[in-house]
């Protein structure tokens, strides 16, 4: 093989390095978000994934009549209490704690998605805390959803007598 082959051969071989991790560089595209498996869909959100913000776009972009789903992962997350005197949740917000265990269901009330959740975190002590999930954002790692596909549409409605939004069987 002459020099030159191999002058030519370094310069091809190192161009295509370059285009290789240049395209790997500039590619924005995300990580898949969640799959179908036989009993539902799983979901694995990222660090700074909203996890009702994210459960509410699949509801709308699959179509979901009406699901349950369970979950489990690392958190800042948010806790309400029902205050049943004046109708408000009382927050209370975690940081860097770990999800062991998060249950819910999706419906829908007036033609938006409708999320009711609940939750127990651990912190670093192994001290729990529990209630309503206001709100949640994946922390450091990932969140692991199991989402359950229901086939009727089922409906929230605001029921005077609690001050709370209720699923409702009876649609």
């Amino acid at each position: 093989m002459s020099s030159q082959s191999i002058y030519l051969l370094i310069f091809l071989t190192g161009l295509l390095m370059n285009t290789s991790a240049l395209a790997q560089s500039t590619d924005d595209k995300q990580p898949k978000r969640y799959v179908k498996v036989p009993a539902g869909y799983l979901m694995v959100l990222r660090q700074g994934d909203s996890i009702l913000g994210k459960l509410e776009e699949f509801a709308r972009q699959e179509n979901v009549p009406s699901a349950n789903f369970t979950g489990m992962g690392f958190v800042n997350i948010k806790f309400g209490f029902f205050d049943f005197s004046t109708k408000k949740y009382n927050p209370k917000e975690f940081s860097n704690v770990e999800l062991a265990s998060m249950h819910g269901t999706i419906a829908w009330q007036k033609g938006n998605v409708s999320i009711h959740a609940h939750g127990v975190v651990g912190d670093k002590t192994f001290k729990a805390y529990a209630g309503h999930i206001l709100s949640a954002t994946v922390s450091t790692g990932s969140v692991e959803l199991m989402i359950t596909i229901h086939d009727q549409k089922l409906e929230r409605e605001q029921d005077e007598k609690l001050g709370a939004n209720v699923l409702s069987l009876d649609k």
